[in-house]
């Protein structure tokens, strides 16, 4: 079991948050990604990814000291089999 996977079984027991529905922008800023979709009424496109994800990030950033993409560490989650709990 890698990294990755050790982190979410352990945040699994755990959970911080109810999962959102995810939808189409990605990006690293959160907050000013939230307030131009405000602004340009897109907020249908806007993706805020689950807490996990962010959980995932500090804990990789943190072992191998460099950061990640909030995209990539979702997408190498996924590879991994997890899900948003509204998607099992």
């Amino acid at each position: 079991m890698n990294l990755i996977s050790t982190i979410y079984v352990l945040n699994e027991s755990f959970p911080l948050t109810k999962s959102k529905k995810s939808v189409k922008l990605y990006t690293d800023n959160v907050l000013d990604a939230f307030y131009e979709a405000i602004r340009t009424n897109s907020l249908d496109r806007l993706h805020i990814p689950h807490s996990d994800v962010f959980y995932v990030r500090t804990a990789v950033e943190a072992h191998y000291g460099r950061s990640f993409t909030l995209k990539h560490v979702e997408d190498a989650m996924r590879a991994e089999g997890w899900k948003e709990p509204n998607e099992e």
